[in-house]
């Protein structure tokens, strides 16, 4: 977001050694109160006036809820600041789902979080955990977003999913919709798809790097999701060719790389991040 040229006032929601993708990590998760606190010192100053604010992973349902308060409290003083919501919980596996993060958190997150998002970012699993519908068909997921529509967000962007993609199974799908009410009350909404080719390795960080760079680009071009999710989606390409490109080399012939070799390439992508070419184009609905 720095390098878009964002200022941004960064919040940890954990101060970790290191990601958890490691066999090891140790630190401090922030609790509820220690935000309420960083928080009442920016209002202090007054420097409290946002454009936005995104979330990612949150382990603790007093601190989502937190989130959510000020959130509440900034979008008064700003009517036009946009939440963006990476709702992390949990992903696939095998086509088997499961959580990563505490239950109780995805009832703070359907009632409370999602109500007050403006752009959410759920994977497939996580789409469904929000709904309480599966999703077996590109069908079901546009109608899962229309439920996710009708919680509050105007843009929903699926962001990963086991759907079979139309240019085959080394290609990987999201979906993305974005409705709008005009001024006269009638709705649009624009849908698209995008294909990515899959790439072979597991990372860390994908998910934080896409919701950030959604925002920079749907900040970009507000009235063009299909833009937006090709310049994100293309970035992310950038960033992970040359990842497991750089991983391999450091792992050696035959190797599987490690989680260290695995870190993504961001500092060395910044110009793809900058300025991404398009290499992945969307599909309009």
């Amino acid at each position: 977001l720095q390098v878009l040229g964002f200022e941004v006032d960064t919040v940890n929601s954990v101060q970790f050694s290191n990601h958890t993708g490691y066999a090891h990590w140790k630190g401090q998760v922030l609790n509820s109160d220690e935000l309420h606190e960083l928080y009442e010192g920016l209002k202090l100053n007054k420097v409290n006036r946002y454009d936005y604010v995104l979330t990612g992973d949150t382990r603790d349902t007093s601190f989502l809820a937190m989130v959510v308060d000020i959130v509440q409290e900034l979008k008064q003083q700003n009517s036009n600041l946009v939440y963006v919501c990476d709702p992390v919980m949990g992903d696939k596996w095998n086509g088997e789902g499961s959580m990563y993060v505490p239950k109780d958190l995805l009832p703070v997150y359907r009632d409370k979080v999602v109500p007050v998002a403006d752009i959410i970012t759920p994977n497939q699993f996580e789409a469904e955990l929000l709904t309480g519908r599966k999703i077996y068909t590109e069908k079901d997921a546009l109608e899962v977003m229309d439920m996710l529509h009708a919680m509050g967000p105007e843009t929903v962007v699926i962001t990963s999913s086991d759907l079979q993609a139309p240019l085959g199974n080394d290609y990987l799908i999201a979906l993305g919709s974005h409705r709008k009410t005009k001024a006269d009350g009638t709705r649009i909404t624009q849908r698209i798809r995008v294909e990515s080719p899959k790439v072979d390795a597991v990372f860390v960080g994908t998910g934080d790097l896409f919701a950030a760079m959604l925002l920079a680009w749907t900040h970009k071009h507000p009235n063009n999701l299909k833009v937006a999710c090709e310049k994100t989606v293309s970035a992310m390409q950038h960033v992970l060719q040359r990842t497991i490109k750089s991983a391999k080399v450091q792992a050696g012939e035959g190797n599987k790389p490690n989680s260290a070799q695995l870190e993504l390439r961001m500092v060395q992508s910044k110009k793809d991040i900058e300025n991404p070419e398009i290499i992945v184009k969307a599909t309009v609905l």
